[in-house]
């Protein structure tokens, strides 16, 4: 069972995750890595709700995880759940951030990587992920001695290439501003 201030840090982590991806990330068509930049590069291509692209993608690594890291399996799996249906939920609120909020592109990279990668360091701190590349980081950080938040750099440095290949060059400039600001929070939020 779950106890309650792993219930809280779900919910908090889960909304740093949904407001960087959909009022910092999104409106400047900037992507992240891991699993959530495949979503996104989806979305960005295709229309699909990124959330519900999370939870498709999620499925490999979490039977993974019940294979490897069972302790991790339930609270992942919620994680997942939440984090994907507030990305989703938050969606249409993005026209009133928007309107209140001027941002330019680098400082909405930024901002949104940094919210991302704490609230995914948050996340991990706890043993705690969305199912994303965060926990097969998290598997193999267990296993070797690399930091997870170095991981997790690695992997999202490969997505937003792909994905710079398909969208744009400001695209991929922007999304290495925020795989970086992700990968530092990350790295500090689980350092112990």
């Amino acid at each position: 069972m779950l106890s309650t201030q792993k219930i809280i840090v779900i919910l908090f982590g889960s909304l740093l995750i949904a407001c960087g991806i959909d009022f910092f990330l999104v409106p400047f068509k900037v992507l992240d890595g891991g699993l959530i930049g495949i979503a996104l590069i989806i979305n960005y291509l295709f229309k699909i709700k990124i959330g519900t692209l999370m939870i498709i993608a999620s499925l490999p690594i979490l039977i993974l995880t019940w294979i490897q890291l069972r302790k991790m399996f339930y609270s992942s799996l919620l994680g997942m759940v939440i984090s994907s249906f507030l990305i989703d939920l938050l969606e249409p609120f993005q026209y009133y951030f928007l309107y209140y909020v001027e941002l330019t592109p680098f400082t909405s990279s930024v901002l949104g990587g940094f919210l991302l990668g704490a609230g995914i360091g948050i996340m991990l701190r706890y043993e705690v992920s969305t199912g994303g590349t965060d926990l097969l980081a998290q598997i193999m950080s267990m296993r070797s001695f690399m930091n997870v938040g170095i991981i997790i750099f690695v992997s999202d440095a490969v997505i937003i290439s792909l994905g710079g290949l398909l969208l744009s060059m400001e695209t991929f400039i922007l999304s290495i501003l925020t795989v970086t600001a992700g990968g530092i929070a990350t790295s500090i939020c689980t350092m112990k």
